[in-house]
């Protein structure tokens, strides 16, 4: 029975052994708001808020493993955040660094990949999708919105390039400072849609996450997901990534 109480965590020793969050925006609303979601979300991690990179001293020792601060409405050339960008990598210089911004045009989003950030979260994608990115960021990898472009009045994905000598499991390549999904070289058998999907399983997203990456519904992603696994018998999405890499490197898995 005792095992059922809920015990309560010690303010100070408890919650300081937990690797750390932290949250900057100057605004409480929307802060608070990011950080109920979060603890929701990202259990194992105690989330601190904060209104300016600054305050990110009173974290000094503590293990921060990732700092998401709001631009708003800044142009991310403007000096104040090469500043702000420059005084996280002297106070926390281990920690991943996610930007939340108004802005969701590709140029912004390039130039703060080539700032070393590792997330870029526009304020236009829904919340679930920036956890997921937030996720995909403390696992080690890179998230942005892939880009849009307009071609004869219609918006499509940007074009994703090949890889020149494809890897066994590739899923990010790294190009002027961001990574981008990358699909291998497929078999004729896989159409152009089902291979970008792959990609994105090879990164170990979400269906959620997919959907938003190659601009699809939740249902066409699952639809594409079963085309691919039942093309090579697969019994589930692990199967799949490795029979399809098998093939992608001439050979098939034994």
């Amino acid at each position: 029975m005792m095992n059922d109480l809920a015990i309560p965590a010690d303010p100070v020793n408890g919650s300081h052994k937990l690797p750390v969050i932290a949250i900057v925006n100057d605004q409480v609303l929307p802060r608070s708001c990011i950080v109920n979601i979060l603890k929701r979300e990202l259990a194992g991690f105690e989330i601190a808020e904060m209104a300016t990179t600054g305050d990110l001293n009173g974290l000094s020792g503590r293990d921060v493993r990732l700092i998401a601060f709001n631009l708003g409405d800044t142009e991310i050339t403007d000096p104040s955040v090469e500043d702000r960008l420059s005084l996280i990598e002297e106070l926390c210089p281990n920690a991943h660094v996610a930007l939340l911004s108004n802005r969701d045009d590709e140029g912004t989003a390039q130039a703060a990949m080539q700032r070393g950030v590792r997330g870029f979260l526009p304020s236009s994608i829904p919340v679930e999708v920036a956890v997921a990115g937030l996720r995909l960021v403390l696992a080690g990898g890179v998230y942005r919105p892939l880009p849009i472009v307009r071609q004869n009045g219609a918006a499509s994905l940007g074009s994703i390039p090949e890889c020149t000598h494809a890897p066994e499991l590739p899923a990010v390549r790294a190009h002027d400072g961001f990574a981008k999904l990358v699909p291998v070289r497929m078999p004729a058998d896989l159409t152009p849609r089902e291979q970008h999907v792959l990609a994105a399983l090879k990164l170990g997203l979400p269906n959620k996450l997919i959907a938003v990456r190659l601009n699809l519904s939740e249902n066409t992603v699952k639809m594409h997901i079963q085309h691919i696994m039942r093309k090579c018998r697969a019994r589930n999405r692990t199967e799949a990534v490795l029979h399809w890499s098998g093939r992608s490197n001439g050979h098939l898995p034994s």
